[in-house]
């Protein structure tokens, strides 16, 4: 056999050894996402040990956290700040509730609150995680607003005497451009199809029959905020409204004295009502983390890789609102926006 036939059959060798490797790898990478996603083809969540628990003990608290602005997408964030999304949470107490070794949560809110809807679906799913196992709020630095909003779905509701909390209250920008424009030369032409199309454009001055339309959705948004907190803390809601309902924030000392929580405390504290709540007082404390898969990572990579670079750069000295216009958050009104 020739020089020039022995170098075909060794580069055909190695190039079926390479295809070899690379079809085994794609096996093994599809396997290990199926078995990270559960039966139901959902990303299951991966437990961190926070606290050991008695000698042979099986129970478990779940530790879940909220940190950062609530909003519908974990894409960016307000005001620079990380965000915390429904879908985590969500998934995270519905873990918690199939696993029968669970018997309790801890859900630790660090936030000082965000957008209504976010916040309301949150809420919703600590609620019903509430109807079947005891759900225990730790409020950290901040659960103010959305944050509060969240925590009245629970058991029960811890703070740290120095949280910041409260700030019941619904708030709605639109920034004013119309004097500018007048000034420089400048017009806009808008074309609508009703009166109140355009109602938050700063091109023009706001009609006052605007304003009252405006006000009434926001009025309703807090309506049904006070509603939520006068249930879940057994208190009349005009009494929460002539009181501190008024969007005040307080210290968690402060919130127990209105009754806003249960009791003031570290986050062990916190950890100590949910094993009793859950008649668990040998539970190991687990924290839920989302990993994610090596196929989610190399998307993930591939995605940022491909996504054109951004830079912005603010002339305004974070005078001008971040808040996106036209849209009702659930934040205390000392943040910069």
């Amino acid at each position: 056999m020739n020089r020039t036939a022995v170098g075909c059959l060794i580069g055909a060798l190695v190039l079926a050894l390479l295809v070899s490797v690379g079809l085994n790898m794609a096996q093994s990478m599809l396997l290990l996402g199926q078995e990270a996603a559960g039966l139901d083809g959902r990303e299951k969540l991966t437990e961190k040990l926070e606290t050991p628990g008695g000698k042979n003990a099986t129970d478990k608290i779940a530790r879940v956290d909220l940190e950062g602005i609530i909003a519908s997408t974990e894409e960016g964030g307000l005001m620079g700040m990380a965000v915390a999304g429904p879908d985590f949470i969500k998934r995270a107490l519905e873990q918690a509730l199939e696993d029968t070794d669970v018997k309790a949560v801890l859900l630790r809110v660090n936030s000082p609150g965000g957008e209504v809807t976010a916040s309301d679906t949150i809420y919703a799913a600590v609620k019903k995680a509430a109807e079947k196992k005891p759900v225990v709020v730790f409020m950290d630095s901040m659960a103010a607003s959305g944050g509060y909003y969240v925590a009245c779905g629970a058991t029960k509701v811890v703070a740290a005497e120095t949280t910041l909390t409260g700030s019941i209250g619904v708030i709605m920008e639109s920034m004013s451009y119309h004097d500018l424009f007048d000034k420089v030369g400048l017009a806009t032409r808008t074309f609508t199809s009703g009166a109140f199309k355009d109602t938050l454009s700063g091109a023009r001055p706001m009609r006052e029959d605007e304003r009252v339309y405006v006000q009434g959705l926001v009025n309703e948004m807090y309506e049904r905020f006070l509603g939520i907190v006068a249930q879940a803390r057994g208190k009349p809601a005009e009494t929460l409204r002539g009181g501190v309902a008024d969007g005040r924030v307080l210290t968690g000392r402060q919130a127990l004295e209105a009754g806003l929580v249960d009791q003031v405390g570290y986050i062990e504290d916190a950890c100590a009502l949910a094993k009793e709540l859950g008649k668990a007082p040998e539970a190991k404390v687990v924290r839920y983390r989302a990993t994610p898969s090596l196929l989610g990572a190399l998307g993930l990579a591939s995605a940022r890789a491909e996504k054109p670079l951004k830079v912005e750069l603010d002339v305004t000295g974070g005078t001008l609102p971040r808040l996106t216009p036209g849209m009702m958050y659930f934040l205390p009104p000392w943040l910069p926006r």
